[in-house]
């Protein structure tokens, strides 16, 4: 999860808790990033669904907006890389060149669809090369709405973890997914459909708004990565944000911060884990959690010590090395939770 990648019943009591304290002594959530997209699709149901059996706490699906006002679950807005569109002549005339926080890209958008329209295309595996099983799956999921996602969370009793996306880019674009966001939730149940949820942002101001929002009570989280700032504050890096007096005013506003997880354990000029950074300690001092991203299972994400095979071959670069031994040093850092491509692993590393 970068800027361009970038609960109900008792098997929720532990999503729960940690909701309600920032402690290295609560047990982690696990939080399956697009579902568990290691082995399906990202962003479909059949991804999230996995991701519940693999025994997820959590699920998060991305949001972006169609023209009619519904918000969908796509990692990006641009969606050609993630679905057939491309095979639709009917949509050839959609497709344009846009400028999205700053990254100038070629495609078909979300928010130049109805939602009838997106629900004749399919989902596609969105990165092939290091996940060729999962394209077994292309073209059999369509697109789900976040109404559809918070259902099956609910049906699960499980929590929902969705990511507004560009929310100033879409404003721009006459669409503004705040308000339709929070009518999504006042109609799949309001507080209690809140009560299952975290609310996450890059930007700011979208969670700042719901945070001081009086009828419904919002568990908000600050995303942020390593390299940037936030589009609608520009003047802020992780650096300025994550100083001493920097969490304390995200903790005026939010619940935890979810980091980018070099920020919590970093990597040496070798690309092994170095020594935690004490970013989990000061969060935590603030009254934060932290929710580092993203754990994912393939040599390529992980660090060198942990691969597996001729790490050199451009071939094994999709094979699954050893993510059990990053999540434990996540853990052992006293992290509140983790994002995972591959639930099970996470679930597992708990558990161990």
């Amino acid at each position: 999860m970068n800027r361009r990648d970038v609960i109900l019943g008792a098997t929720a009591l532990a999503g729960c808790a940690a909701m309600s304290q920032p402690s290295s002594q609560s047990r982690p959530i696990v939080i399956a990033h697009r579902g568990a997209s290691a082995y399906r699709p990202e962003h479909t149901l059949a991804a999230y669904q996995l991701a519940i059996e693999q025994g997820a706490d959590f699920i998060e699906p991305d949001l972006v907006m169609t023209k009619d006002g519904v918000l969908v679950c796509r990692h990006e807005n641009e969606i050609a890389q993630t679905t057939n569109v491309a095979e639709h002549p009917e949509f050839a005339d959609r497709r344009k060149t846009k400028t999205v926080d700053g990254v100038e890209a070629l495609g078909w958008w979300v928010e130049d669809f109805t939602l009838a329209e997106l629900k004749t295309l399919r989902c596609r595996e969105r990165i092939p090369q290091l996940r060729p099983d999962n394209t077994q799956y292309n073209d059999q999921f369509e697109i789900p709405t976040f109404a559809e996602a918070l259902a099956l969370a609910q049906r699960r009793s499980k929590g929902i973890y969705p990511e507004l996306k560009h929310p100033t880019f879409l404003r721009e674009q006459g669409v503004d997914p705040v308000p339709a966001f929070i009518a999504a939730v006042r109609e799949g149940g309001g507080q209690s459909a809140a009560d299952i949820m975290y609310v996450q942002c890059f930007e700011i101001g979208a969670i700042r708004t719901l945070a001081q929002m009086s009828s419904i009570r919002w568990q908000c989280v600050q995303l942020v990565s390593a390299d940037g700032s936030p589009w609608d504050a520009r003047d802020q890096n992780a650096t300025s944000m994550f100083t001493d007096d920097g969490l304390r005013r995200i903790a005026e506003y939010a619940r935890g911060i979810g980091p980018e997880k070099s920020l919590v354990i970093a990597r040496d000029a070798s690309n092994n884990l170095a020594q935690p950074t004490g970013l989990v300690d000061r969060a935590h001092a603030a009254n934060l959690l932290v929710h580092p991203w993203t754990f994912r299972p393939e040599n390529y994400f992980l660090p060198n010590a942990l691969r597996v095979g001729a790490t050199a071959a451009p071939e094994t670069q999709r094979l699954h090395g050893n993510l059990d031994a990053e999540l434990r040093a996540f853990y052992a850092a006293g992290v509140d939770g983790v994002f995972s491509d591959d639930p099970a692993a996470a679930v597992a590393a708990r558990s161990a």
